[in-house]
């Protein structure tokens, strides 16, 4: 049994309207887009599949309030692509923000609804991502992360320090999923969180089993009867557990 993660989840007053934000940020189709629900893909991906993260934007009544602890990173090719993807990303709507960061070669930017990412100098650990280079999470741990989120997913750990922990899906293609020790600690509910999904074949209520053997606690937020689960890890960030596909 396994799961790997195909999705991160944003919340949204205006789910359509972010949606479309980031489609034109990563060059991605808006797949759906219906009441509280909007979802982004690349063009002609076959989902769930390790080459891509997607994105989901949930419609939410309430608005932003602190930096979040979940962020996407984008990655650049060049000096001259970098500055022409913030000049684009303006366009659409994006604005500085100073989270202090300081004097860095990358630059932090504020989706319309305010939800903080990066846009990276070049790597040459990103480049054959897409245009999504990393998923990165503020944590407390990065060992403590590495060991429980290498366990509850089938990614490889690529490295573990005291402040960094790195992992990408098992067939070396897609987004990374980084952990960065941060000293804030979590004050509220992620407002972006992390969707995992086990393979066609297993079961969800044994995946989640397993996550809460492995130190997963269950969250009621008052979602009901739906058919995912949600579950915090043991920094208590949010994280759902998709139906098998």
């Amino acid at each position: 049994m396994a799961t790997r993660l195909v999705q991160i989840s944003m919340q949204a007053r205006d789910n359509s309207a972010l949606g479309r934000f980031w489609a034109q940020a990563l060059g991605w189709s808006v797949t759906g887009d219906k009441g509280v629900e909007t979802n982004i893909e690349p063009e002609g991906f076959e989902y769930p599949g390790p080459t891509a993260v997607c994105i989901d934007v949930i419609g939410v009544p309430e608005s932003k309030t602190v930096k979040n602890r979940v962020h996407v990173d984008l990655a650049t090719t060049s000096a001259a692509h970098q500055e022409e993807l913030v000049a684009r990303l303006k366009g659409l709507g994006a604005t500085p923000v100073d989270v202090g960061q300081g004097d860095v070669p990358w630059v932090v930017l504020a989706d319309p609804e305010g939800n903080e990412f990066c846009v990276l100098e070049p790597r040459e650990i990103y480049r054959d991502t897409g245009p999504m280079a990393a998923v990165v999470v503020d944590c407390a741990d990065a060992r403590a992360m590495a060991r429980f989120w290498g366990e509850a997913m089938d990614w490889t750990v690529h490295e573990v320090t005291d402040d960094r922990a790195v992992l990408r899906s098992a067939k070396g293609v897609g987004p990374y999923l980084e952990f960065f020790r941060s000293p804030d600690p979590k004050t509220v509910w992620n407002r972006v969180h992390l969707d995992l999904r086990p393979y066609s074949g297993d079961a969800r209520e044994a995946e989640v089993a397993r996550l809460q053997a492995l130190g997963a606690t269950p969250l009621d937020v008052g979602q009901g009867d739906v058919p995912w689960t949600i579950l915090a890890d043991p920094e208590g960030n949010e994280f759902c557990v998709l139906a098998p596909r």
